[in-house]
Parts: C-alpha cells; sequence; structure tokens
C-alpha cells in the first residue's frame, strides 16, 4: 500500500495518515482542536505533537472552549510545568486567547466550523499533486482564512499553520495521487 512519503517512519504516524489526515472534518469542537494544536507545532514537527495529543487533551480539558477561556495564572502554570505538552507561554496563551475568540464567533451566530469552511466554499479542494515538492506551504485561501482568524482574535494562525490546518482538516486533498487515500476522498 502506497502512502504520502511524509508518514512514514513510525505506526502512530502512518494511523493518523491513514484515518484522520484529510479527512473533511466539519465539527466545531474537533476543528478548534485542531486549530491549536497546529499552533503548538509551529517550529516543531507533527510528530512531536501527535505524540503529545492525548495529553494535550486531559491539559487543556478535551478542548472545551469555555472552560479554556476561564483559565487563570494558576492553570496557566500547571500547564507550563506540564511535560507532556509543549510548554511555551505563548502558545498556551494562544490557546486562551483563541478559545475567547471561538466563543465570540459562536456569539455573533456563527459556527467555527462554518467559518473556516467558508475558505474552501464549503467544498475540500481536489488537488493532483504528484510529488510533496508540488505542495505549497501557504496559498491564496490559507493567507485569508489566517487574515480572518487574526482579525477575529485567534492567535498562532499564521498561513503556514491554515494551510497546515486545511490539509489535515480534509479542507484540501493533498494526499499524492499515488497514494491509496487519494481517490477515496476525492470523492
Amino acid at each position: 500500500m502506497q502512502r504520502c512519503p511524509w508518514c512514514e517512519g513510525f505506526e502512530l504516524y502512518r494511523h493518523y495518515h491513514d484515518t484522520e489526515w484529510g479527512v473533511p472534518l466539519r465539527d466545531d469542537r474537533a476543528l478548534f482542536e485542531l486549530i491549536n494544536l497546529e499552533g503548538a507545532q509551529a517550529g516543531l514537527s507533527w510528530s512531536t505533537v501527535l505524540k503529545k495529543r492525548e495529553t494535550y487533551r486531559t491539559a487543556f480539558d478535551q478542548f472545551d472552549p469555555e472552560k479554556i477561556a476561564r483559565y487563570d495564572a494558576h492553570k496557566v502554570a500547571e500547564l507550563l510545568a506540564n511535560p507532556g505538552i509543549v510548554r511555551n507561554r505563548l502558545k498556551v496563551a494562544a490557546t486562551i486567547s483563541n478559545a475567547q475568540a471561538y466563543l465570540a464567533l459562536q456569539a455573533s451566530g456563527q459556527s467555527f466550523g462554518h467559518f473556516v469552511w467558508e475558505f474552501v466554499d464549503g467544498q475540500p479542494l481536489q488537488h493532483q499533486r504528484h510529488s510533496l515538492s508540488e505542495v505549497p506551504a501557504q496559498t491564496p485561501q490559507s493567507d485569508a482564512m489566517s487574515k480572518a482568524l487574526r482579525k477575529a482574535g485567534f492567535k498562532f494562525v499564521g498561513s503556514t499553520i491554515c494551510y497546515a490546518f486545511m490539509q489535515a482538516s480534509g479542507m484540501v486533498n493533498d494526499h499524492l495521487v499515488s497514494c491509496h487515500r487519494h481517490e477515496p476522498l476525492s470523492a
């Protein structure tokens, strides 16, 4: 079975590639988790964050935005002492800001899922890439998403992070055409 070459290395990566990466995700809370994990990954490898994902879920109250938005200095100190997450003060603060921005979006009548999927007109963009060198780090859609998320109060949502988020959440199909996952996700 042929896979995208980036997922080789360890079983957790292959499982993530085969079952999650590129599968259209529309659940608000799952998308909220993913945008925060993508932000936590900035400057690191995705495998680092993927290995820590379960600890992240526990440490950040299953990514419940209402709970995270109320985190205080004591909770931040607890998070920064947790070796199971990326202990970066700015990234932890960004997750709290993102929870507040997420709740503000909801209060304005918008779902987070609808907000982010609008950058691809609600449907996954289907690409026909033959090699990893054809996959961009960012696109006009990720540029627009980044700008809109920052305007809404989100942090650690640069265009490259947004494009990785779009790939992971299935907004774009960037599985290589030779990958066994490309065709099933092309429908």
